[in-house]
């Protein structure tokens, strides 16, 4: 299904990928958190920047509130919302880019973008970067379809949406979450790449 602007919605394969993809990167997050690298606010705005190519409104609507308890101001999100990242701070700007890049491309990013991000932050930085990437894209794949299924019953269906998509989703989360949880296990014991192009 997609919207006017093609943007197409996460099928059962794809959001499965996206659950093994963010499992996996839990370990960078938490050493990047751990190092200062990754702080609430930087986090936050990786996550608003996402959301916003995503366009998931639960997520838009928790991360809003999370990132106004952590200090910032309302103009900022509502511009972040909006794709626009001028008060973001200069330091931030790279991992913001690449968290948007990432999300267009549906978790396929350039390897020249990872390199760059790289450069700039880090193995530890970098990491982080990637994981609280994905932990939002697997927020937002889920996010869309409960948002779209109860909107639903409030007569807002999301034009890219349909009830039997929305089931299906909803169906699998549970046994997607738990299969991707192991995939993600196995893959880490079997030292495999966090990230391949």
């Amino acid at each position: 299904m997609t919207d006017a602007q093609g943007k197409k919605l996460y099928s059962v394969p794809e959001t499965y990928r996206i659950i093994v993809n963010a499992m996996r990167s839990i370990p960078g997050m938490k050493r990047a958190r751990r190092s200062g690298e990754m702080t609430t606010p930087f986090m936050e705005r990786i996550m608003l920047a996402v959301t916003e190519v995503n366009g998931c409104a639960l997520c838009s609507y928790y991360h809003t509130r999370v990132s106004l308890e952590n200090g910032m101001s309302a103009e900022e999100i509502k511009r972040m919302l909006g794709g626009e990242f001028a008060d973001a701070p200069e330091a931030e700007l790279p991992a913001i880019l690449f968290a948007q890049h990432y999300a267009d491309t549906r978790g396929m990013p350039s390897k020249e973008a990872w390199e760059r991000i790289l450069d700039v932050y880090g193995e530890t930085g970098a990491y982080g970067v990637l994981a609280a990437t994905r932990m939002i894209m697997m927020g937002n794949a889920f996010g869309i379809v409960w948002g779209s299924f109860f909107n639903r019953f409030r007569g807002k269906a999301d034009p890219r949406s349909s009830l039997g998509y929305e089931i299906a989703q909803l169906i699998c989360t549970i046994p997607l979450v738990l299969a991707g949880m192991i995939h993600a296990g196995i893959l880490r014991l079997m030292k495999k790449p966090v990230l391949t192009f």
